[in-house]
């Protein structure tokens, strides 16, 4: 399996008391789709699956299915600290006819590298479907390194990684010594730096509510070959990344941008909440300018 251009780990909206809105999800993915992403994650951390349920997660999976079947990629996340319960969402992404599965590190429990290649074999074994894995020790605690990937590399399902570590060393090894698994950027700041070395693919929480812009930057990048302009959409797009990742509001950031994009998004679940009047205006003039500046550079 391919995975090409921006694939958007899709946030799930919530009712004031934090129930979840289906609608709003529908409307959401519907919107997301007309706007040309390619494809789309269902239960990733952008999408809150951590403060689900397993049968609110499989829920929303089977939603999201019958909501993009034939319109474009469906990727189901698998993260979980229990290996039943990522081996139960792989079962059921491969009931529903996902295309792909997203599998990460066990979160808390710090595996060797070993004990996470087996945990993630297993569920590969659970599903049969294409596979990006997921490298994010800064929120897993342990880094996919070179003896994992040997390991898992005996599945043929294991054909891409979403790389998260922010080390751009990362980068360079997976480029040069693992070129059959297809390296999809995870980090939004090196966006430039992963297109540079090969990548296809932009896994980007943004998308959420700019698709078009960060669709901009992979075209000119991974399409055109243009990074002359590639660096100035990027340029255009840090201070977004900067107000995305400080504090530790991402989330709440991204939740807020859907609402000025038009949709319904409503507050995250605890222990998140919304952000307050400054952090939003900041986030509000980021968009502004930033709109205004890339529709200039596709301009002309």
């Amino acid at each position: 399996m391919t995975f090409e251009g921006i694939h958007t780990p899709a946030i799930t909206p919530h009712r004031a008391d934090g129930s979840i809105d289906r609608d709003a999800f529908v409307a959401h993915l519907e919107w997301l789709m007309a706007q040309g992403v390619h494809g789309i994650i269902n239960g990733g951390s952008t999408g809150e699956y951590y403060a689900q349920s397993m049968e609110e997660r499989r829920e929303m999976a089977t939603l999201a299915r019958e909501v993009t079947r034939g319109r474009c990629q469906l990727m189901v996340g698998t993260v979980a600290i229990r290996l039943q319960d990522s081996c139960a969402m792989a079962e059921h992404a491969a009931r529903i006819g996902a295309d792909a599965i997203l599998v990460g590190s066990p979160p808390y429990a710090v595996p060797t590298e070993q004990e996470n290649a087996l945990n993630a074999l297993a569920i590969d074994r659970a599903a049969d479907l294409p596979i990006m894995l997921y490298n994010y020790p800064g929120r897993m605690g342990i880094n996919m390194g070179e003896d994992f990937l040997n390991r898992v590399g005996r599945s043929r399902n294991f054909c891409a990684i979403k790389e998260s570590s922010g080390d751009i060393n990362r980068v360079h090894l997976l480029a040069r010594e693992y070129p059959h698994i297809q390296m999809s950027c995870g980090m939004d700041d090196q966006a430039l730096e992963f297109f540079a070395w090969g990548a296809r693919s932009w896994v980007c929480g943004g998308s959420n509510f700019l698709p078009a812009e960060h669709i901009a930057l992979y075209r000119a990048c991974a399409v055109e070959g243009n990074f002359a302009k590639g660096r100035r959409i990027m340029s255009a797009l840090m201070p977004l990344m900067r107000v995305l990742e400080q504090g530790g509001k991402f989330i709440q950031c991204i939740k807020h941008g859907v609402e000025l994009a038009g949709g319904r998004a409503g507050p995250p679940r605890p222990p998140l909440r919304g952000l307050n009047k400054d952090d939003k205006r900041q986030l509000e003039q980021v968009v502004r300018v930033l709109k205004t500046t890339i529709a200039q550079i596709e301009a002309e």
